[in-house]
């Protein structure tokens, strides 16, 4: 039996959470085209006969403007510690040099599998020119090329991260999918609609409190703030005569019904905190620990 903790790192938008949605079948980590969707680690067990794998999707790995920010990487840091395996995701479009340096600086003390992602982008001839250069790299004990978003073998995926899995008994009951609660869940996919229906700050401003969630017996109940910076920003996500706020939680409560199998009653409330990004009474309230 082999157990350990496989954590993926790579650079905003790299595709971390379309890969650990892929690895797992299940959506566990939202998903946006806009850069900085992930801000906590979610971590979602894999498990089969002869292994158990701990998979952590991580925020992508920026240079903190503000708390939050700071937040979001000492994350990545955590993960950095507890684990076994590293995967190194990146984008095959993204800078070489970059890449490089990004993955230099973590001074991996494990085996890091290295990921080009998104290779359905590109021509054979620069996905060779990547693979070359990439190949006598320190940190990539594996190379693997791949399209998360578009599919790929799993199979051979997984054992690529087996040979270096550690032997060992399961964490978690082989029924769990995550350690995360479903109020978690229900928070992000209200963000996720954020990210889709608002441009320019609004989400990166924005973050949601899940304060009730009660099952009944015909329902779930769910009320939800959604948190912003500027009384400006609260108008924006109104939407005139409340059009935004009802777009955005009917097309949230089909996903959080899809997700929990039950039918739900979603209300949402919109709040100003000013600086709420770089308060620490405020980060800790919204569950950034």
């Amino acid at each position: 039996m082999k157990a350990g903790f496989v954590n993926i790192f790579g650079k905003p938008n790299a595709g971390k959470s379309t890969l650990l949605n892929a690895l797992i079948g299940e959506k566990m980590a939202i998903v946006s085209p806009k850069v900085q969707t992930t801000r906590h680690r979610i971590k979602a067990f894999l498990t089969e006969p002869g292994y158990q794998i701990i998979f952590s999707d991580t925020p992508g790995i920026i240079e903190p403007k503000y708390k939050l920010h700071e937040k979001m990487m000492q994350a990545v840091r955590n993960s950095l510690e507890d684990a076994d395996v590293a995967i190194l995701l990146a984008d095959i479009n993204d800078d070489r040099e970059e890449v490089d340096q990004l993955f230099s600086k973590l001074r991996l003390k494990v085996p890091g599998v290295f990921v080009l992602n998104k290779i359905d982008t590109v021509s054979p001839a620069k996905l060779k020119e990547a693979l070359d250069w990439f190949s006598d790299k320190p940190y990539a004990r594996e190379i693997v090329t791949l399209s998360a978003l578009k599919g790929f073998d799993k199979h051979d995926f997984i054992e690529k991260i087996l040979k270096y899995l550690p032997e060992g008994e399961p964490f978690y009951s082989e029924d769990d999918l995550t350690d995360l609660p479903t109020r978690f869940f229900v928070g992000e996919m209200i963000r996720e609609k954020i990210f889709q229906f608002y441009e320019d700050e609004i989400p990166y401003h924005t973050t949601v409190l899940v304060q009730e969630y009660k099952e009944k017996d015909t329902l779930v109940k769910i009320a939800a703030d959604i948190i912003v910076q500027r009384e400006t920003q609260k108008a924006i996500i109104l939407g005139g005569k409340g059009s935004g706020i009802k777009k955005l939680g009917t097309e949230a409560r089909k996903d959080i019904e899809a997700f929990i199998g039950r039918k739900v009653f979603l209300e949402l409330f919109v709040k100003v905190r000013p600086k709420w990004r770089d308060s620490e009474i405020f980060l800790r309230e919204y569950g950034y620990k």
